[in-house]
Order: C-alpha cells, then sequence, then structure tokens
C-alpha cells in the first residue's frame, strides 16, 4: 500500500528553516511538450494544515478531476507556490536533467518568499542554487509539500498540453499529454515531429525512452 505523505520531514526542519519549498516535476519522460516543475511553501503554523490538504498525494495516484479540485486549497493553504516550464527546444539543447533544473530554478524564482531549504523529489536537486536541500527517493508519497508541488506541475502541464492540442490536432496531444503511447508513437511515425516534440528523445516500440 502507497502510503500518504505527511509533514514529519517539514516539522523536523522547521525549527531550523521556517519556509521550506518543496518541489516536483512532471513531463520528464514525455516525448514531447515540456517540462514543468512546481514548488510549494507550506505554512509552519497551522495545526490543521494534514486535515485540510487530505487529500493530497502524489499526482500520479490522483484522477484529473481530484488534481483540479486539490488545486485551491493548496493556493490558499500555502505561504508562496509557483511553477516553471522549460520548453522541449531547452530539453534538446541543454538535455533533461538541466532542463527539469532550470525549470525547478524557474518555479523557485516565482515564489513569493525565497526559501531557505529545499525539499525536493529525487533527481531534483538544486546544485547552482545556495540553499541547503534535501532530494528525497519517491518523495512525493513522503513529504505533503512535495506531493503538493507535483499536483501543480502536473495540472499546469495537462493544461498547457491540452491547450496545444488545438494547434496541433492530429498528435491528439489531449489524450496522451505527449507522453509515448501506442497512438502518439503512430502518431509521429506518419507525420514526424511537430515544433514542440523533442528531436533528442529516441523511443523504443514500447515507447520507453
Amino acid at each position: 500500500m502507497i502510503p500518504n505523505p505527511d509533514l514529519s520531514y517539514e516539522k523536523q526542519l522547521w525549527p531550523a528553516y521556517q519556509y521550506i519549498a518543496g518541489l516536483d516535476e512532471a513531463g520528464r519522460g514525455a516525448l514531447a511538450g515540456p517540462v514543468c516543475v512546481g514548488a510549494v511553501i507550506l505554512p509552519n503554523n497551522n495545526p490543521l494544515l494534514l486535515r485540510t490538504l487530505k487529500g493530497v498525494r502524489d499526482s500520479k495516484q490522483l484522477t484529473a478531476l481530484s488534481r483540479t479540485q486539490l488545486i485551491p486549497r493548496i493556493k490558499e493553504n500555502a505561504y508562496a507556490w509557483g511553477i516553471g516550464f522549460a520548453s522541449a527546444d531547452e530539453i534538446d539543447t541543454l538535455g533533461i536533467v538541466p532542463a527539469t533544473r532550470l525549470a525547478a530554478s524557474r518555479a523557485v524564482e516565482m515564489l513569493n518568499l525565497f526559501p531557505n531549504f529545499l525539499l525536493t523529489d529525487f533527481r531534483l536537486e538544486l546544485p547552482e542554487l545556495d540553499v541547503s536541500q534535501t532530494a528525497l527517493v519517491k518523495g512525493d508519497q513522503k513529504s505533503l509539500s512535495i506531493a503538493a508541488a507535483s499536483i501543480l506541475a502536473k495540472t499546469a502541464r495537462d493544461d498547457l498540453m491540452s491547450e496545444v492540442d488545438s494547434q496541433f490536432p492530429e498528435y491528439g496531444f489531449t489524450r496522451h499529454k505527449g507522453y509515448g503511447t501506442l497512438f502518439h508513437r503512430e502518431k509521429i511515425t506518419t507525420l514526424g515531429y511537430s515544433p514542440i516534440h523533442r528531436k533528442t528523445f529516441k523511443i523504443n516500440k514500447s515507447g520507453r525512452l
């Protein structure tokens, strides 16, 4: 059974760090569209926060409707939140890891409070920022801050891919959000790449990178 995220990590850190930002990404493994990172700073003075944000967990475990319904609660109860993107062109130019970190840096810049600690999902460390930080394996299943960030990132990216669908309707981006489904791979084979495809990403017959 997958555990629900809580505030265990945040509570250990709050005595020393008031503004702890949780970060998580969406779209790292997609074949098209940007990678997106969410950043959320939760308050350290709300004893009802776990109850208020009940249902917040790894975005992949939630339906699109559930994520949409949770967004207002996350934004209303957070000290600060931000979302950052790195485009398909930036991914092709920089590589997926540096581009994801670029999106994360942009999400942090969007915060109206600068964090003094980062809790990030695994492989989302930001060594270029002079901020104390910890990367957690399956962080979106452990930390409520990271889980909230994952919902912001997933929802923002899905919304953007649905908007892009009107520009390139033949690829069906609303259906698969740029991931390597059979339908999507067949469209790439038939039509070639669109301007928002990641040209450096190669796929095998299973659709995996």
